[in-house]
């Protein structure tokens, strides 16, 4: 690690002093910048849920199972990580264009609700609403329920169709309300919704229950109206019982509990989305940062060929399970112009509580568990085998390092579960 980095950790973007005016964020949220009102987010300002991975985002495998109502817009819509938008003048044959979930006006008794499954179980810490656009058609008040669903109730769902138009119908209410999915544990009660102006979209709620592993939402609209997102923003959680110590497994991806906990920099794009399923959509589903100022106005390179230079931006990630690394991926999709000259890997193994200390430390205990590697434009690159990843012991935290500066798309880290480290070292 070069002197003189940027750190930016989980829990420190929040300027303090509240006042009536808006909050700014010193730190990007899903690599893009977002400002909350006072009156929005209240006392969840001392949360930080916010940088926590969305468990029912499309790119995370989330689904809906079952919807009441899709009269103007499907429900689908809730989950697209794109920002909502507005298409003037546009219309289906049941109304106007919205990009996010909306039920016809309500003329009999009820209200209307959806089924999700999250596409990586695991805790929820928090919820975004976000109204953008419905703003004479948003629901009054909402509130939402988790459960964890077997395989075999979620089964006995009716196929989902997905429309505009769409009604559930009577039958399928019968089968669905077998569930008994009302009496699911409630993470958010009836709460009101603001309108979705730019000032008012955002809807912030804690869960009530942070410690419980879920694999279901129930989200629910009083009595109908439309909402263009739906973030639940969570902790993954794996069964690593399931998993023997002989297995190769990416002790990094988000779904087996890997989470980012702090960066350098990520101006374009954070780095939360380098261990996402999957390739990357876009240089906007990776993890990009400014161009350092602090670059040689003529650049030069060393025997190796890379670039000498000062300065280097990285991110920490945690590993879903402590383990011993076998094999890296480091894949630049969609970085053709803005790609980095070379990355290395460092690892170590920091006890409960010491991990936003220790990523912010040069030298000891971090240790290299690859040496730098020059990297190539849109092209996936994979390092394995004893003359590539150094020797190490088990490690539960690893960081990325990047030179000078650019984007990455996707981290993969591979290896083999090892229990932790009991001996007390923070090294390797």
């Amino acid at each position: 690690m070069e002197s003189g980095i940027r750190y930016v950790g989980r829990g420190c973007c929040w300027l303090v002093g509240l006042t009536n005016q808006t909050v700014k964020m010193t730190e990007k949220l899903d690599g893009k910048c977002e400002s909350l009102k006072k009156d929005d987010i209240g006392v969840h300002l001392a949360k930080d849920f916010l940088f926590k991975p969305d468990l029912t985002a499309c790119k995370n495998g989330g689904k809906i199972l079952f919807a009441t109502d899709d009269g103007f817009a499907v429900a689908e819509n809730l989950l697209k990580e794109t920002k909502p938008e507005w298409r003037e003048g546009v219309y289906t044959d049941y109304g106007k264009w919205m990009d996010g979930w909306e039920s016809r006006r309500k003329r009999v008794a009820g209200h209307d609700w959806c089924i999700i499954k999250l596409g990586i179980p695991g805790c929820i810490h928090g919820f975004d609403v976000d109204t953008s656009y419905f703003v004479g058609n948003y629901p009054p008040k909402m509130s939402i329920q988790a459960a964890v669903l077997p395989l075999e109730q979620e089964e006995k769902l009716p196929v989902r169709r997905s429309h505009i138009g769409n009604q559930a119908y009577l039958d399928e209410m019968v089968t669905v309300n077998s569930l008994h999915s009302e009496l699911w544990e409630e993470l958010v009660p009836m709460s009101e919704l603001k309108p979705g102006t730019p000032e008012t979209c955002h809807n912030y709620f804690n869960s009530l229950n942070v410690h419980d592993r879920f694999t279901h939402i129930r989200f629910n609209l009083y009595p109908d109206g439309g909402v263009a997102r739906l973030h639940v923003y969570g902790t993954p959680k794996f069964d690593w019982t399931t998993v023997p110590a002989s297995e190769r497994v990416d002790l990094v991806a988000l779904a087996n509990g890997g989470e980012c906990i702090g960066f350098s920099d990520a101006h374009f794009g954070n780095p939360k989305n380098l261990i996402s399923p999957g390739r990357g959509t876009g240089m906007y589903d990776g993890w990009e940062t400014a161009r350092r100022l602090d670059r040689p106005s003529i650049l030069e390179e060393d025997t190796n060929g890379h670039l000498l230079v000062t300065g280097k931006e990285w991110a920490c990630f945690r590993l879903g399970h402590s383990g011993i690394v076998t094999a890296v991926e480091v894949d630049t999709h969609h970085f053709k112009c803005n790609f980095p000259d070379y990355c290395l890997l460092e690892g170590c193994y920091a006890p409960p509580g010491e991990e936003e200390k220790i990523m912010k430390m040069e030298g000891e205990p971090w240790k290299t568990l690859l040496s730098n590697q020059k990297l190539l434009p849109n092209k996936p690159h994979y390092f394995s085998g004893a003359s590539i990843i150094q020797p190490h012991g088990t490690v539960n935290l690893i960081r990325l390092v990047m030179a000078p500066d650019g984007g990455i798309s996707r981290l993969r880290v591979w290896g083999h579960i090892r229990s932790s480290n009991t001996d007390g070292n923070l090294g390797c």
